[in-house]
């Protein structure tokens, strides 16, 4: 992985925008743990079939999907499996505020030029075995970008140099970019906040989801409140439920 770019140090007291990554800053808290449970039950989601490349997305913004998926990629790759974090959310990046990387070039870029120029899009971390992919510039037809045989032979590529590709997906109900994600990737989480979420619009996600036949491997539940969990998920993060449970 050496022919990518050097990390940039990351300062977490300094970030102004981005989300949190306490699965760095804070390894050791419950929270953190929490994450690292999320990512096994993703694991035991599919033992018979390795997953290469998974989509994170809500039904709605401001969901929490951007720091979920950041964090369990940040446990993915303490586990020494090499992860690439891609920023589709092509609307309201933010993967770049988070690690503090350059935007300039990213999945725009390898989606409009004419090769895919890994060298100044992908760009390492200060975490080992992670790194991202930043949005770019952000295109005024992002949905037309990702519905394309370019996007597909990208993912092919990315699953060739990575254990794991992460995508940061849109919502689901406000465009068709996250459906488009989720039919080409080997599985899809689905982020529901306790009492932002409604029932209706997760509802309504999972069935757009299974409109494009994409893999629900399972929701998680963030948000929780203390006396949900006993207090012992800190009042923020809940479970992982699989996808048979999601159903109920």
């Amino acid at each position: 992985m050496g022919l990518f770019r050097k990390e940039k140090k990351l300062d977490q007291d300094s970030m102004k925008e981005g989300v949190g990554l306490i699965t760095l800053t804070s390894p050791t808290s419950v929270i953190a743990e929490q994450f690292r449970t999320i990512r096994t039950n993703i694991q035991f989601s599919s033992i018979d079939q390795k997953l290469r490349s998974l989509v994170f997305t809500s039904s709605g913004p401001s969901q929490g999907k951007s720091t979920i998926s950041a964090n369990v990629a940040v446990t993915w790759a303490d586990q020494g499996i090499n992860v690439l974090l891609v920023d589709a959310d092509m609307r309201r990046p933010t993967i770049h505020l988070t690690f503090q990387v350059p935007n300039k070039k990213g999945l725009t870029s390898l989606l409009t030029e004419d090769e895919f120029d890994f060298n100044t899009t992908i760009q390492k971390t200060p975490v080992d075995h992670l790194f991202v992919l930043p949005c770019g510039v952000v295109p005024p037809n992002p949905s037309e970008l990702l519905n394309t045989k370019k996007m597909d032979k990208l993912i092919i590529e990315l699953t060739k140099h990575f254990d794991l590709v992460i995508f940061d997906a849109p919502p689901v109900i406000s465009v068709t970019d996250a459906q488009i994600l989720a039919s080409k990737v080997d599985g899809t989480i689905l982020v529901a906040p306790q009492g932002i979420a409604d029932k209706r619009s997760v509802a309504k996600s999972k069935e757009l989801l299974e409109v494009v036949h994409a893999r629900i491997l399972g929701t998680i539940m963030n948000r929780v409140k203390p006396e949900n969990t006993g207090g012992y998920y800190g009042g923020y993060y809940g479970g992982y439920y699989g996808a048979e449970e999601s159903k109920k």
